[in-house]
């Protein structure tokens, strides 16, 4: 038998040259002529199709009744409405049609032998619409309304469905009615249409039946609003969820994707209908977690689409993830996701927090949220760091460094409780995690720091819940974890924010151990020259606005500073730090630092070690060289001039202005074109100083 549109038009033609169509074109005539009710000429010709029993010539027959008859059915716009005639008579000749018709389609699948099935059951696929034309008919039936629906064709139609026992009829009816009939009507049959979807065969594909279902009416209350207190009113969320429950059970064989596919339609219409209702979102959840129990983690890839899409959905609608945070079910469903899944969800997470600017502002719901990303922030089944691409890793770090500005509350105590919360779930994190993750929360405690100082300067005292030196001795604890790194330097930056926010609290003891920690480190972990150059120069420079310290903790710590500063492996390197060292007698905001004899002491020294330099092998073409580091030299001297050291003299200034000309002519120095720009620039400067009639122009002028 061939199939496809040739077997149907062949079909037709056949039929076209038998005295049941000539019989059916006739009754047509008849029913116009009005000579006879349209109700028993409609009635006569349901009988007479009865004669034709073959499935395939029967349906085409009974097919051809349904198109010819369509326009003269007797309903209310009707110009065929007779003496007796109803809309009724027109429901009840669609409504037997369509039982003949979907008996004759049945059986077309024991018109061969089981060996060609899937050959049949291709044929009866192609000729499904001709039974579902007569549901189409019966929607368009004028004076058909609510209660019609409910009373007489919903139960008429889902008994055929329900006893014809056939999978392929089963599955394409249900579609079929959930399509043609007005979304308001199966909100209020809703129990009805759901009471038989338990009593379909195992292996129809009911999930997706369920599924648009589920769509059309999450659509219908997206396009009306006002319909929603109605969804409310038939309890549309529990009867979807109770026949859900029922197919799933009645169902045994129905894997776990199809399963979790209906719960994520069941969320999806919860949150368009009853996005107010958080209860609902988590008892979809809750019923999720209970049919995933037993199984440690999804194998499935495709279950593990379903579950990310499942979890994403709440993110998606309130764009609020402390919204989902408060749902109890939410974590327990993400147990179930393997590692990478869980990664790939966590990302998902901050992201939506980033995006929205989201603020988690309670210690419980931080506890949740780490639990939730706690595969970014800890190694998990058995996995290692060392395992993984070090480009994502770096990008999933800073994705959790990023995401610890997010946390915060304007109560202290609840803010210090929260510090305390992540710092628990980073210190599991292992050793290479704590290098992205510990700088984060050290500044957000910093910033709690800050915000304890009172309008006068004060800090909070002893007594409150949170104070400073609480605080600080906390951040004592997170950086040196950072020793099992090792990451000296990043901990040694971090010793010297926390003890500038201590000179802001006026904690000199405070302050005075984080500089001892910071040369601890700086003396025994930071061997590279390079990062002790950068190290030095931190040290200085934080020391510099440190205004806190007493005179014998000051002079302690400035003497290591210089100290360290004449040690570094370079000379150029030494020389830039000692002079740095300079600022460190000198401060203008502290009328007892200015203190010119160690101003010059260390200037003189600097210049000692260009001189230094200076007697070594000629440095390499284009770099910088004694020449620049005595013209950078010549620069401080000027500076300390102008701010009114006495020991500063002109003559000295004089006499190294005169020292590097001497250098810059000297056949042994290579030119440099920066060196001598820069020194041009110099001398133009006390140019400029002598027109203004600064005291440096008026003593002497260098430029002769």
């Amino acid at each position: 038998m061939r199939t496809g549109m040739v077997v149907q038009w062949s079909i037709y033609t056949n039929l076209f040259n038998m005295r049941e169509t000539f019989c059916l074109d006739f009754g047509s005539v008849y029913i116009k002529s009005k000579e006879a009710p349209a109700k028993d000429v409609l009635k006569d010709l349901v009988e007479m199709c009865h004669a034709v029993q073959h499935p395939i010539r029967g349906l085409f027959l009974r097919s051809y009744l349904t198109q010819i008859s369509r326009d003269k059915l007797p309903d209310i716009a009707s110009d065929y409405e007779g003496e007796g005639d109803t809309f009724m008579d027109a429901v009840e000749f669609v409504l037997q049609n369509f039982a003949e018709m979907n008996k004759l389609w049945v059986r077309m699948q024991h018109q061969g032998p089981m060996r060609e099935k899937e050959k049949l059951d291709k044929e009866r696929n192609e000729l499904r619409d001709l039974v579902g034309k007569n549901l189409h008919v019966l929607s368009q039936i004028e004076g058909v309304d609510l209660e019609i629906y409910r009373d007489i064709i919903l139960p008429r139609v889902l008994e055929q469905v329900v006893n014809c026992k056939d999978e392929l009829a089963q599955y394409y009816l249900m579609d079929c009615i959930i399509q043609v009939f007005p979304d308001e009507y199966h909100l209020q049959t809703l129990e009805t249409l759901l009471g038989a979807c338990p009593q379909l065969q195992s292996a129809v594909d009911i999930k997706t039946v369920l599924s648009g279902l589920m769509e059309r009416l999450s659509n219908y209350a997206a396009s009306s609003p006002e319909v929603l207190p109605e969804f409310l009113q038939v309890e549309a969320f529990t009867k979807l969820s109770n026949a859900i429950g029922k197919v799933i059970e009645a169902q045994v064989d129905m894997p776990v994707v199809g399963a979790i596919s209906l719960y994520v339609s069941l969320l999806t219409f919860t949150l368009h209908v009853h996005p107010d209702r958080l209860d609902y979102v988590d008892q979809v959840l809750g019923a999720c977690v209970r049919k995933l129990s037993g199984k440690a983690k999804l194998e499935d890839s495709r279950v593990t689409k379903q579950v990310v899409a499942l979890l994403s959905a709440p993110l998606e609608k309130y764009d609020d993830v402390v919204t989902a945070l408060t749902l109890s079910n939410y974590p327990r469903v993400m147990d179930h996701l393997d590692a990478a899944t869980n990664k790939i969800m966590a990302m998902v997470i901050i992201q939506s927090i980033m995006r929205n600017s989201t603020s988690v502002s309670t210690s419980d719901k931080v506890e949740v949220l780490f639990e939730l990303i706690k595969g970014l922030i800890k190694d998990m089944d058995g996995t290692s760091t060392d395992d993984l691409d070090e480009e994502d890793f770096k990008e999933e770090q800073n994705s959790v460094a990023r995401l610890m500005h997010m946390l915060y509350n304007d109560d202290p105590e609840e803010m210090l409780t929260i510090i305390n919360t992540v710092w628990k779930h980073i210190m599991a994190g292992g050793p290479k995690r704590l290098p992205f993750t510990v700088p984060p929360l050290v500044f957000s405690a910093l910033k709690l720091v800050r915000k304890l100082l009172g309008q006068d300067g004060d800090v909070a005292g002893e007594e409150a819940p949170a104070n400073p030196k609480k605080i600080f001795q906390l951040l004592n604890q997170i950086i040196e974890a950072l020793s099992i790194v090792p990451s000296p330097e990043l901990a040694l930056r971090l010793y010297l924010q926390c003890a500038e926010a201590a000179n802001d609290c006026d904690l000199e003891p405070v302050a005075y151990e984080f500089f001892t920690q910071a040369f601890v480190l700086y003396e025994e972990e930071v061997a590279d020259s390079r990062a002790q150059v950068t190290a030095i120069h931190l040290i200085i420079g934080t020391l510099q606005r440190m205004n806190v310290f007493g005179v014998e903790n000051r002079d302690t710590l400035t003497h290591k500073a210089t100290g360290y500063s004449a040690k570094l492996l370079k000379k150029p390197d030494q020389c830039r730090a000692v002079y740095a060292c300079s600022h460190l007698f000198w401060l203008d905001d502290q009328d007892g630092i200015k203190d010119g004899e160690r101003v010059l002491l260390c200037l003189k020294r600097s210049l000692r070690i260009a001189n230094a330099a200076q007697q070594m092998v000629n440095v390499t073409r284009g770099s910088s060289g004694p020449v620049t580091l005595f013209v950078e030299i010549l620069n401080k001297y000027l500076y300390f001039f102008e701010k009114g050291s006495p020991q500063i003299t002109t003559a000295a200034i004089q006499g190294l202005v005169e020292l590097i000309k001497t250098e810059m002519q000297s056949d042994s120095t290579t030119s440099n074109p920066s060196s001598d720009a820069f020194f041009a620039s110099t001398l133009r400067y006390i140019q400029f100083q002598k027109q203004k009639g600064g005291a440096m122009g008026e003593k002497y002028d260098p430029i002769k």
